[in-house]
Formats: C-alpha cells, sequence, structure tokens
C-alpha cells in the first residue's frame, strides 16, 4: 500500500494551470524523486501534500485514507515533513529553541526546562551528524548549517513522509555525502522520501525511482535503472546534456595582460592568506574548493565586503583601494552573490526597479528618477536575458529561481563592468535556467570581461572555465591550466592530498 497516493491532481490560478492531472506516489521505504525545470509544477504539488493548497480536482490518500480538506497542521499530525529550499528557521532564536518549536505542551509546564530542550536539539543534530551547538543563534549559522538545523527538526517530528525541496543547494559535497547517509538510513526504518532536486547526479545516487513533471502535467515515472540523464533531461526540457555547457565564440587569450591582477591579498577578518593570481580579458577563471576554504571571501574581499589586510589589487594596470563596495562598483567590478534572495535581489521590488539598481546615478536628472529611461533600459536587460516573467513591473520575488538569478545578473549588464564575479550563479535553479546562465556567462567573456566563477558544482567549474583555481583554508593553492584540471587533480588538492601548484 503506498504512503502517499495523489491521483489526477489539478490547480489552476488566475491565468496559469499550474497542474494538470498530477499522479504520483510514494511507497514506505522508498526515496522517490521528483524532478523538472522551474514551473513543471513541483512547488505546488508539496503545497498540495502538506495542505497548504487545496487541489481544485484529483483524489490524495495517506497511507490508505482520504485526505479531504487537510492543512499543514494536520498534515504534520499525520507524519507529513516538508523542508523547503530556503530555511524556514526564526533567525532571532537559538538553534535548541527552534528543533524545540511545538514538541512541549505549555499547559504541562510554567518553566522552561533549558537542560531538556538542549539534549533533545543535541541528540536530533547528532542523529544528521551535524556539529551545531544548540545555543547558537540561527542568524549566526551558514546556510549549510540551518539546513542541517531544518532537517534535524523535521526529524523530530517523528515524520512517516519527509519531503526535500533542493536540500544539497547549500551543501558542500562531502556534507551532501553525509545526508545521503542519512537519508538511505530513513528509508531502511520505513520513511517515505519525496526528493526534489536540480541535480541529476543525486537522483541516480538516492533514489529507487524518479517521476518527470513539465507544464504542471506527469511526463512519466520510472525504476532508476530504466533511465538515463539524457532520457531525464529529454524528458525535462527536451534539450540534450551537450547544451548544458555552450562552446565559446572566442578562444581565450592567455597571453593577453591582466585585466584583473592580485598579488599577495590577505585579510586576518576572513581568514584569507597570499592569494595570488590574474584574470585576463575574456577569460573565465573557475574556483574551486571545499566549504569553508576561503572562495566566498576572497569574492567579497574583491567588491570591498571583507576588509583587506595585506596584498594588492590591480585592474587594468591601476592600483585599487577596496574600502567599501562602491569604491568596487566604480572601478568597473561586479558582484553576483550565492545568497541571491537575501543579497542579490530585493524581492518586493519589481523587475525594473532591481535591474536597474547600479545605474541609478544615469537615470536621474536633478534628483528624479526618469521613469521613461528605466522602462526602457530594463526592457532591454530583461528580453536580452530572457527573463520569463508577467511584466516588468512584477516583483522579482515572485519569479523562479533561474530567472531572479537572470534579474540580479541583468543589473550589472547595464553598468558594464570589466569584471563578473558570480558565487553560486546556478544553486538551485533548474537544467533549462542552468543553461541560460551559462550561455550569459560565455557571451560576457566573449565580449571582453573577465569572469570569476565560484561554483560547489566541479562539473560547472570544468565544463565553463578556461583555468581553474583551487582554494584551500584560505589560500589559492593552484591554478590549473584546463587540459590539467580533471576532477580527480582538482578533488586532491581541494583535500590537501596533492601538492600544490605554485
Amino acid at each position: 500500500m503506498a504512503l502517499l497516493r495523489a491521483t489526477e491532481i489539478e490547480k489552476v490560478y488566475p491565468g496559469v494551470r499550474a497542474l494538470a492531472g498530477v499522479t504520483f506516489d510514494v511507497q514506505p521505504g522508498e526515496i522517490h524523486a521528483l524532478v523538472g525545470e522551474n514551473g513543471a509544477g513541483k512547488s505546488t504539488l508539496i503545497k498540495v501534500f502538506t495542505g497548504a493548497v487545496a487541489a481544485d480536482a484529483g483524489s490524495l490518500e495517506f497511507a490508505g485514507e482520504p485526505l479531504a480538506g487537510h492543512d499543514p497542521r494536520s498534515s504534520k499530525s499525520l507524519g507529513i515533513a516538508a523542508i523547503y529550499q530556503q530555511p524556514a528557521l526564526f533567525s532571532t532564536l537559538t538553534v535548541a529553541e527552534n528543533l524545540n518549536l511545538g514538541a512541549e505542551d505549555p499547559r504541562l509546564t510554567r518553566r522552561v526546562n533549558w537542560r531538556a530542550r538542549h539534549a533533545r536539539a543535541a541528540e536530533l543534530l547528532a542523529r544528521v551528524g551535524a556539529s551545531i551547538d544548540p545555543r547558537r543563534l540561527v542568524s549566526s549559522l551558514s546556510m549549510p548549517e540551518q539546513q542541517w538545523v531544518e532537517i534535524a527538526r523535521a526529524l523530530g517530528t517523528d515524520a512517516k513522509l519527509l519531503i526535500l525541496d533542493e536540500p544539497t543547494a547549500c551543501l558542500p559535497a562531502e556534507q551532501a555525502h553525509q545526508l545521503f547517509d542519512v537519508l538511505r538510513e530513513l528509508r531502511a526504518q520505513g520513511l517515505g522520501i519525496v526528493y526534489i532536486t536540480h541535480r541529476l547526479e543525486e537522483v541516480f545516487a538516492l533514489a529507487d525511482r524518479v517521476t518527470v513533471l513539465r507544464d504542471g502535467a506527469t511526463v512519466g515515472t520510472w525504476a532508476i535503472n530504466e533511465v538515463d540523464t539524457e532520457r531525464l533531461i529529454a524528458a525535462m526540457v527536451g534539450r540534450a546534456l551537450g547544451d548544458l555547457y555552450p562552446a565559446r565564440a572566442v578562444a581565450f587569450d592567455g597571453t593577453a595582460e591582466p585585466l584583473l591582477r592580485v598579488r599577495g591579498l590577505s585579510s586576518a577578518a576572513s581568514g584569507l592568506r597570499e592569494v595570488s593570481f590574474d584574470l585576463r580579458p575574456g577569460e573565465i577563471l573557475g574556483l574551486a574548493g571545499l566549504v569553508g576554504s576561503g572562495r566566498t571571501e576572497l569574492a567579497r574581499a574583491l567588491f570591498g565586503l571583507e576588509p583587506i589586510s595585506n596584498g594588492e589589487v590591480q585592474l587594468r594596470g591601476q592600483a585599487l583601494s577596496l574600502r567599501h563596495a562602491r569604491q568596487a562598483v566604480d572601478a568597473g567590478i561586479a558582484y553576483v552573490p550565492e545568497d541571491r534572495r537575501r543579497h542579490g535581489i530585493i524581492g518586493d521590488l519589481s523587475n525594473r526597479a532591481n535591474a536597474t539598481l547600479a545605474v541609478l546615478p544615469r537615470l536621474t536628472h536633478n534628483g528624479l528618477m526618469d521613469a521613461v529611461a528605466e522602462t526602457r533600459v530594463s526592457a532591454d536587460l530583461l528580453t536580452q536575458l530572457d527573463v520569463r516573467t508577467p511584466s516588468i513591473f512584477t516583483p522579482t520575488g515572485h519569479l523562479s529561481g533561474g530567472n531572479q538569478q537572470k534579474v540580479a545578473l541583468a543589473r550589472w549588464l547595464a553598468a558594464k563592468p570589466a569584471v563578473f564575479i558570480v558565487d553560486e550563479p546556478t544553486q538551485g535553479v533548474d537544467v533549462g535556467a542552468k543553461a541560460e546562465i551559462h550561455r550569459i556567462l560565455a557571451q560576457l567573456a566573449d565580449e571582453g570581461a573577465g569572469v570569476l566563477l565560484i561554483s560547489s558544482e566541479l562539473n560547472e567549474v570544468l565544463g565553463l572555465a578556461d583555468r581553474v583555481g583551487v582554494m584551500r583554508e584560505g589560500r589559492l593553492v593552484a591554478v590549473l591550466e584546463r587540459a590539467a584540471a580533471t576532477p580527480e587533480r582538482v578533488l586532491s588538492l581541494a583535500l590537501g592530498q596533492a601538492q600544490e601548484v605554485a
């Protein structure tokens, strides 16, 4: 008997048919992967499962019993737990407080048993293998740490069905494998797991079955040994795997004078030590390394967001003073940060406003915004990047992850910078949007910009970069030519198991 069974689920919003007869089931002791492009209907289907959204037609069953009129509270009582891509934690509370929300009966005590709270939190964190102090404020946690807290909290609800939406989007490879071990153990204990991801390699590493959604409909469900990557991508988007990494129109000239020259850059605050490299015009320089290796800290230092203790940064031969971000922007450096929702876009602002934030002085006259010029510039940029949106006036926070990332890139295209620093540019976006973002980055390099690409997806770095730098413990331990940058070589350097390359 299926743990959860959905039959012919329909959901229509004004002007949009989000779900068009979706059929899906998950068995006890099974990991069932759910894949599809952004907009395929995955998020809406999850909300139907958890009772956050009511289906317009179709039927739902849980453990053989009909689910009718259920809501998030009743779903939780049944044992349905969902973990979303963006952690839903209270940032001003501690880890222990977040893990114990709803677990205590206020009628039974007037005083908080802090020892019991901390013990329970430590037990749940240990169950997922997370070394996090329960007394820490959530606001002090990194994104991967917040994700572990979310997973621990779900396990604390005695879930029978666990729904995970992009759980490894912000996890490094070694922690992703740790999560896989936890999920396999939960599967062995009889839990049903719905696993949503854009990383198809994870589907083949974990899943027993996989279902593809496209345009709100079920394309097909297969046992994992019945499909391969090519077939899944074709089912999702009708696109071949090779299209993910576009051929470069202009050959990179490795003998050109450096566009950006970094020598001996150190930062006591962020742990960077003696980082030196060159970025040439038309080059995509990839940065690989484990989480905590200093990749993001280097990006922030080059954009004036982290203090530089020693060293020199030159752009086109001119020394830069990078004490704050405005100096980096004025010099011609753009930065698309890792956490697009918090730092890459302003979700409540329109696409028009987000796309022109970097060039506001150019669009104002005598202190007044030229609305006509702002509309023209933003419309041109959104068209150029093929941003899928109802209108330039739509709040950017309403768009899919891939389209939000395109808007974040559009902002900098308007400023025409010399150097683009992009940190995890395709994190949590679907295959189709990923291919589009790759095309944009390749086009920027073809037009003469220097691109510093930071990514936890090694295939992305190797597929796009002309050269690959490897970070470890705040140091750039190697810069490899493309032919020498094999997965084994890069990983060995990142782990400190290979000799550094001067």
